[in-house]
């Protein structure tokens, strides 16, 4: 492994010569971080455009002889697009080469630097300590923190595993991580696809749904996702829509010309994270009277715990039945 220091504010890359020595510990600290890449529902699979990618250029014949040199180029070719975008965080960029089982990788994790106080002693004139807190500009994300981005390169046929955050490049939102540095072309994440999925559900639903049905139907399709997710771990786009809209195929036409803009009709979706599928968990209701409410899902498919009464009026009352304790948390 090794760093290179990329600090828009110093004007040029502060670039290694030599690989880190490293302890179990800092070991532990990367190997967290590219378990939290892999096995999360950010990364993007990615192949690069092998006549336009200057990384691909630099991988194509890689072998440890040259990691020092071919670190360097690809932080100095990063630096180059960071320093003409300003928008773009400064960082340490840590590149490793590592196996997983029998196959070997290289990660390219940018260290986007955090801002947190810190102390520093200073020694005065008369021999005497001054302590003092400061704010320090060049921390790196700590274990728990996900990187926002990041490659992991698989060298035996140079597929690439991307996570990576949208920032300004002449003037529009630009993943530079894909688009610029690595010169790739992307297929949409597992958690961008749900998010879609649930997007085109709830806007096909309202366009179609009276006030009074509309509840009904959002959390209807809600608990379909849940349920798909939670007994399959994932689902088939098409064969989803066809449970949410089985009474309405005009609606399922409808949601699949949403799904057609991005070819999304026959893909499989299959979130890894729990943080990805958490908010499916729960019915969170609002009321207009300012009352929030979140059901379980479980208790939600449980008539005998949750019932919604149609009022003669069009109000609709929610029953929770058969409560045991009270329990107020302040």
């Amino acid at each position: 492994m090794i760093v290179h220091i990329l600090d828009s504010t110093v004007g040029m890359p502060v670039l290694s010569d030599q690989e880190l020595e490293y302890g179990s510990e800092f070991a532990d600290f990367l190997k967290e971080h590219i378990a939290k890449l892999t096995s999360g529902d950010e990364k993007k699979s990615c192949r690069f455009y092998e006549k336009e990618s200057e990384v691909y250029r630099m991988l194509v014949q890689y072998s440890d002889d040259f990691f020092i040199d071919i670190s360097k180029d690809m932080a100095d070719f990063l630096y180059s697009i960071m320093n003409s975008n300003v928008d773009i965080p400064s960082a340490d960029l840590i590149v490793v080469r590592f196996w997983y089982g029998e196959e070997e990788y290289l990660a390219l994790l940018k260290m986007n630097y955090k801002q947190y106080y810190t102390h520093r002693t200073l020694n005065s004139a008369e021999g005497s300590n001054r302590n003092e807190v400061i704010r320090h500009k060049s921390i790196l994300p700590s274990e728990s923190q996900r990187l926002s981005e990041a490659a992991i390169i698989r060298l035996e046929d140079l597929s690439v595993q991307v996570v990576e955050k949208k920032y300004e490049v002449n003037g529009e939102k630009v993943d530079y991580f894909s688009y610029l540095f690595l010169k790739c072309s992307s297929h949409l994440s597992h958690k961008t696809k749900l998010s879609l999925v649930t997007k085109a559900v709830d806007a096909v639903q309202k366009d179609s749904y009276a006030e009074r049905e509309l509840y009904e139907a959002q959390m209807r399709a809600k608990s379909i996702i849940q349920e798909e997710l939670e007994e399959k771990g994932g689902f088939m786009v098409e064969e989803i829509s066809q449970r949410i809209f089985e009474e309405k195929p005009e609606l399922k036409i409808a949601f699949q010309d949403k799904m057609e803009k991005y070819d999304m009709v026959k893909e499989e979706i299959l979130p890894q994270s729990e943080a990805t599928t958490r908010k499916y968990q729960k019915q969170h209701l609002y009321t207009d009277t300012g009352i929030e409410i979140k059901i379980p899902m479980e208790q939600y498919k449980n008539p005998g715990s949750v019932e919604f009464i149609t009022n003669a009026d069009g109000t609709v009352s929610v029953l929770i039945k058969n409560i045991g304790r009270l329990e107020v948390r302040l």
